[in-house]
């Protein structure tokens, strides 16, 4: 596997074989970062690291120039300069992302209409249905990557696989800008020697447990007991990887893909230990969630927050909820009981909400009575409020005089739903 910044990077020859191959994962390199440049040339060839200018922000993104220095997202910005002192600290600029990310996607539905966004970077193309208007998979990929480089100014890295699994491991083994095509009988070839971690759905935590087993590849999946891969995942998570290390992924390129939350959190200038005033906040964020929830006509299965301590040590709760919901009540009543479930009371740096699991409002349909009738009509009558008069007009009477946060630096995080 590469490292993140190029380094063992592996692409195909020219004219590789593609047969058995139906499945496209094209990935932007360094998105945010290549933005940027894009914007401004100057900035071309030099270690920049996205991000707010001061040292308690975390890195968004970073280019492959600083992250040979081991500057990574979600890192502290003040250790990134620590590690990369010559780096240009560019703040993020989200609109743009968004837009250059629609120019691209324009791209690769131009090519199929099935086409499966999961960010605004990358997504998932079946290609199958098209080889007669475009050519092989392979082809297409090339064809892709020539018009986003030639139309959008950026480059991107290309899986070509049979499935959606070895196709996400393909482009990033790929990166930056080049293609990796694995044949589908070479498929079992390709992922036995990948390391555990390179595999789609598996995170530290899980990693940790198996290779303290001694399971560091595909192949030692392959090759342990069922029990042992249980015992370190879970039953569930264990038949996924058995089923993934033989090279099965039945899932098909979803071009209904529901975006997986909506979110808000905040960083504070200086760290807080008040919890009155954090549950406040987590209320505050959560009436956020839920606007955006509502406008978007979503409703929330899963409500979870993050709280980051001033030691960076990051902690996640996460609750499904009896009924689905977009009342900013409701959201705020479970994050604020989440929150009091975290033993640690050290002062806070970052708290943050999410809604997790949407699914059109009104699917669950009416029931018998309805707990949340009277804060949903509040909720309503703020909607309309904020919506004639703007958003800054109206809050809660809790939130008057404390500011966005006592001065929080404000990190909006949106997933797909705007």
């Amino acid at each position: 596997m590469g490292h993140g910044d190029g380094r063992g990077r592996i692409v195909s020859d020219a004219g590789a074989e593609d047969t058995g191959t139906r499945i496209l994962h094209v990935d932007m390199d360094a998105f945010y970062a290549a933005v940027e440049v894009l914007d401004d040339p100057t900035l071309r060839g030099l270690p920049l690291i996205i991000g707010a200018p001061d040292g308690r922000s975390v890195v968004s993104s970073a280019s492959y120039e600083a992250r040979r220095y081991g500057v990574r997202a979600a890192m502290p910005v003040s250790q990134a300069l620590r590690l990369c002192p010559s780096a240009r600290i560019v703040p993020p600029h989200f609109a743009r992302y968004q837009e250059v990310s629609r120019q691209v996607m324009a791209i690769f539905e131009s090519f199929t209409p099935l086409v499966e966004p999961l960010s605004v970077d990358e997504a998932f193309l079946d290609v199958q249905g098209v080889r007669r208007l475009w050519g092989s998979p392979a082809r297409i990929a090339e064809l892709i990557r020539e018009r986003v480089r030639d139309e959008v100014g950026i480059t991107c890295s290309v899986g070509v696989a049979a499935t959606k699994h070895v196709a996400k491991m393909a482009s990033t083994i790929a990166k930056p800008d080049g293609m990796l095509i694995v044949a589908g009988d070479d498929t079992l070839d390709f992922l036995a020697p990948r390391p555990v971690r390179a595999m789609w759905g598996v995170g530290p935590k899980a990693a940790e447990a198996l290779e303290a087993r001694g399971i560091r590849t595909v192949q030692d999946v392959r090759d342990a007991p069922t029990e042992m891969i249980d015992r370190a995942v879970g039953a569930a998570l264990g038949a996924r990887l058995r089923q993934l290390a033989r090279g099965e992924d039945p899932r098909a390129v979803d071009t209904e893909r529901v975006e997986k939350s909506i979110g808000h959190e905040e960083t504070f200038d200086t760290d807080i230990l008040d919890r009155p005033f954090l549950r406040a906040e987590l209320l505050r964020l959560a009436d956020r969630v839920a606007v955006r929830l509502r406008r978007a006509g979503w409703e929330a299965s899963t409500v979870a927050i993050k709280i980051r301590f001033d030691d960076f040590r990051t902690v996640n709760r996460s609750h499904t909820l009896t009924e689905p919901t977009a009342v900013g009540q409701r959201i705020g009543e479970a994050a604020q009981t989440l929150f009091e479930q975290i033993d640690r009371r050290d002062p806070v740096r970052l708290v943050g909400v999410r809604a997790e699991n949407l699914r059109p409002a009104g699917g669950a349909g009416m029931a018998l009575w309805d707990d949340d009738e009277d804060w949903r009509k509040v909720e309503g009558a703020v909607d309309e409020a904020m919506a004639r008069f703007g958003s800054t007009t109206i809050s809660r009477a809790r939130h008057i005089g404390r500011g966005e946060g006592r001065g929080a630096a404000q990190h909006p995080k949106a997933h797909g739903v705007d």
